[in-house]
């Protein structure tokens, strides 16, 4: 998940929906093939958090980065992956509900992941800090809120293709926790459900999707649903540089907002199996999105 996207309100989704894995994580291409030979690894299936995977039999590195689109892959039992954005920004304008209401924000964000069992991994996703100026242009009204964000927990359950195979899904109930409301925080428990899929395709190609249904606190009106869907395509561009294009959208109906559209554009660079760069922006592609969101972000596991 996107750390600080899943956040309590679709104002609060403005300020950081960057930060899931790049597709050429998603989808294994022929440079990266991530099958694993049951026969070399007669004890795979005793694994655990307390008796981690020897190096020899990792899987290729998969991270929940830095595209919108979670990975169906889970962290190897007993090792621990490290996803942040470095530095993360949104600038928008936003004039869909008759007014200009400008948005301008940065911050960073965690998930630190910790793999349980062979098909199984723990997350935890915080954003450390955030910064964040709202202004209505027509009375200048300012509001500003800075701290740290919300704090979720997830769990991601491959059911196919961890090991192998041209497609591969996962499920990942999550939860976020109700820290003390604040201006960046509403201080409510909510929580949902993320299904992430990928399939490989002809010519080194990779497409994965994903749909994500959050249960939102609306106050005194209750939990109602939001919707999150995306569409990814990645390809291995030159050497351990890779790069994807993807199309986002968020629906809120109990708010009464546009729906929210962006397309994003990342590459991704790897330095060695444990550690990989990224870099991208979404753009928005209705009056309600973002209009920029980049973000500078690393992954690495031990």
């Amino acid at each position: 998940m996107t750390p600080g996207r899943r956040a309590s309100s679709v104002r609060r989704r403005v300020l950081a929906v960057t930060a899931a894995g790049a597709f050429a994580s998603h989808a294994p291409s022929a440079a990266q093939d991530t099958t694993r030979s049951d026969d070399a690894r007669p004890e795979a299936s005793r694994h655990h958090l307390f008796h981690p995977t020897p190096r020899p039999w990792l899987r290729a590195l998969s991270a929940d980065r830095p595209d919108q689109t979670e990975s169906p892959y889970t962290v190897d039992p007993g090792r621990f992956q490290v996803e942040m954005d470095l530095v993360k920004a949104v600038w928008d304008s936003d004039r869909s509900g008759g007014d200009e209401v400008r948005t301008t924000g940065w911050g960073t964000s965690l998930n630190l992941k910790a793999g349980l069992l062979d098909r199984v991994d723990l997350q935890f996703v915080l954003d450390p800090y955030v910064s964040e100026r709202v202004e209505r242009r027509s009375t200048g009204a300012v509001t500003e809120a800075s701290g740290l964000g919300d704090l979720q927990t997830r769990l991601k359950i491959n059911l196919w293709g961890n090991d192998g195979g041209r497609t591969a899904f996962a499920v990942m109930p999550f939860v976020k926790w109700p820290l003390s409301a604040s201006g960046l925080r509403n201080g409510e428990t909510e929580g949902g459900l993320i299904l992430p899929f990928s399939v490989e395709l002809p010519a080194g190609w990779g497409m994965g999707m994903m749909t994500e249904v959050g249960f939102v606190s609306y106050g005194t009106d209750g939990h109602h649903p939001e919707y999150f869907n995306t569409l990814t395509f990645g390809h291995d561009l030159v050497g351990e540089l890779a790069g994807y294009v993807e199309f986002a959208a968020l629906v809120a109906p109990k708010s009464g907002a546009e729906w929210q559209g962006q397309l994003g554009v990342g590459f991704t660079y790897g330095l060695g199996a444990n550690t990989q760069l990224d870099l991208g922006c979404n753009f928005g592609v209705t009056e309600s999105a973002p209009d920029f969101n980049p973000f500078l972000g690393v992954t690495f596991r031990f």
